[in-house]
């Protein structure tokens, strides 16, 4: 492959890219293996700094582990939704915040801040840059599921410290997000929040120049 791709493509990449969603609404669905592998093998086409490759990925499967976390969350939402008052706090109380009981495949991400790989390489002037390094993975991996049908949903109304814990990770490694995985409801290019009321999207880029 050389030079630009085709106009087909292109469109067809944007489409993708339109139709990414943070799914929060799943079916119960089992979700193939080799659909879950292709989905994980974008972790490794990423970009890193360094190329350190820092992303840790923990897959949650047993019934302890998945309860732990989902009262984790239930207690974060909870004093989240503490924080606000009137409107905000009645629609912040009607918006789906999780799919962890339904959606059939659970990873929990993190990044390995003591990794050797990479020997330090724009990191030790920029250590976030690992994490930004496991974000771009997720990234990957999330348009590559939704090329499939799939649908991914990062929970981040999470106790990181507790999450940790209960999953019994090495001490280096910082939680970057909870994925859960699985087939949506439904499929639109329009954010839930957005249609929740919670937000909208900006009408244009915020762009300065110096």
């Amino acid at each position: 492959m050389t030079g630009q791709f085709s106009p087909a493509f292109r469109d067809e990449l944007a489409a993708l890219m339109r139709w990414r969603r943070d799914v929060r609404r799943f079916r119960t669905d089992p979700v193939p293996e080799d659909l879950l592998a292709l989905g994980l093998q974008a972790f490794t086409l990423a970009p890193s700094v360094g190329l350190c490759e820092p992303w840790r990925i923990l897959r949650v499967t047993s019934t302890a582990a998945k309860a732990a976390c989902l009262a984790n969350f239930r207690t974060c939402n909870a004093r989240a939704l503490d924080g606000f008052d009137g409107d905000r706090a009645a629609t912040y109380s009607r918006l789906k915040l999780t799919g962890m009981a339904e959606a059939p495949v659970h990873l929990a991400v993190f990044c390995d801040d003591g990794t050797e790989k990479g020997h330090g390489l724009g990191a030790l002037t920029m250590p976030e840059t690992r994490a930004y390094s496991v974000v771009r993975a997720i990234t990957h991996q999330w348009l590559a599921l939704r090329a499939e049908g799939l649908g991914l949903g990062w929970v981040s109304i999470l106790d990181a410290a507790r999450l940790r814990q209960d999953l019994d990770v090495p001490p280096d490694w910082r939680f970057i997000g909870y994925l859960c995985i699985g087939w949506p409801e439904e499929e639109t290019t329009v954010p839930e929040l957005e249609r929740a009321g919670w937000e909208t999207r900006a009408a244009a880029l915020h762009l300065e120049t110096r």
